[in-house]
Order: C-alpha cells, then structure tokens, then sequence
C-alpha cells in the first residue's frame, strides 16, 4: 500500500543528477527544498499532535459517560496518530540530518575550490617568475648598483690640475720662508740702541743710611 497516493515509477527511472525539478545540481536549492520539507512535517506535526490531544479529550468524555467502547475507539485512533507522529519525527530526522551532510559537503567543496584556485595561483605565479628569472634579475640588480656607485666615485673625484705639483710647490714655499729669516737675521738695526748713562758719583751706601733710620726710630720709641 501506498500511503503517499502516488505510484512508483514501473520504468524504475533514476533521478537524474543534473539541474532538474529536484534541485540536485544545486547545493543550496537543494538545501532550501529540504528546509521546506522540514517545515511541512513541522505543520503535520502540530496537526496530528492536536489529534491526538482531541482523542485523549473524547476518551475521557467516553468514560465519563460509561461510554467503555467509544471510548476505546478513541484510544485507538490515538495510537494510530502516535504511530503517524513516530513516522513524521523519523522523516524529520532524516531531513535534518541531509542538511547537515549537504551543508558541510558544500562547505567543503567550497573550500576545495578556494584551495585549488590558491594552488593555480601559485603555479602560475611560480612559472611566470622562475628561479632563473630571480636570478638574473638579482645578477642585473647587483651590476646596476656596482655601476652606479663607480660613476658616483668619479663623480666625487676633485678637478685640481696643480694637485700633482703641491709636494713641489711646498718645498719651494719652504725654501721661500728660509730666505726671509735669514735675510732678517743679516739685516743691520737702522736706529742705535739707547743704553743707561754710566753714573759718575759715588752711589750712596744703603747700609749706613738703614743704621741711622734705626736709630732715629729708637730714639723716639725710649721718648713715648
């Protein structure tokens, strides 16, 4: 029996993996017509829950009215909606765990991809550079910056074109300077030097006027 009302298909067809009515070539269609599947059983959930409730509700007013055998068809009228809300649990599990599978079979696709993009990157980046080509840029770059730094040394080179002569030209400044003392030291004084007359008297002695000085000072001291 079938409880869905639909009949199998007699031609055994498989569902086709492509961009069909199912949504299969689309992870996130897919996902979003398991959700709604999800939220269907959800309502059929509340429905035959509220069923059941109506006939534990009819069972006790059975029995209230003596009713044993009404009441007892209501009692199994729930069992069979509790079988039902088994079934739709079952399904919802079900569903929830392909979103969960679909979802982290996406997730990492999606990272496959990235990691595979990444990868061609690298290669690409890797073929289009080379190490050969590294290394001649480096060898270019090091002659470049010798040539460089001999144009900038001659660049700084003094232009003198006496500096080859300066040790000669200082031995003749030194020979120049030698004359002029010497003919400094050969030249006559012009004026003559004016020296002290010699005295003609007798200078006097310091000792005898000391003595006298002496004495006078003593004399006026023995008179205070």
């Amino acid at each position: 029996m079938n409880w869905f009302g639909k009949k199998k298909d007699s031609g055994g067809s498989k569902p086709s993996g492509g961009g069909g009515g199912g949504g299969g070539g689309d992870p996130s269609a897919t996902i979003v017509r398991l959700r709604e599947s999800i939220a269907t059983q959800e309502k059929r959930e509340e429905h035959i829950q509220r069923k059941i409730d109506g006939m534990v509700k009819e069972a006790k007013e059975k029995m209230a009215k003596k009713d044993k055998k009404g009441a007892l068809f209501a009692m199994k009228r729930k069992k069979l909606y509790e079988k039902e809300l088994d079934k739709i649990q079952n399904v919802k599990m079900t569903l929830e765990t392909q979103v969960i599978n679909l979802e982290s079979a996406a997730q990492n696709a999606d990272t496959f991809k990235a990691m595979h993009s990444g990868t061609s990157a690298m290669k690409k980046i890797r073929n289009d550079v080379g190490i050969e080509k590294v290394d001649d840029m480096m060898d270019d770059i090091r002659e470049e910056m010798e040539m460089a730094n001999e144009i900038g040394d001659a660049i700084a080179q003094p232009v003198d074109p006496l500096m080859a002569d300066e040790d000669d030209l200082l031995a003749e400044l030194e020979e120049l300077e030698a004359e002029d003392v010497e003919s400094e030291l050969l030249k006559a004084p012009s004026n003559p030097v004016d020296m002290p007359a010699v005295p003609s008297q007798k200078l006097p002695d310091l000792k005898n006027d000391e003595a006298e000085e002496l004495k006078k000072l003593e004399a006026e001291l023995a008179g205070l």
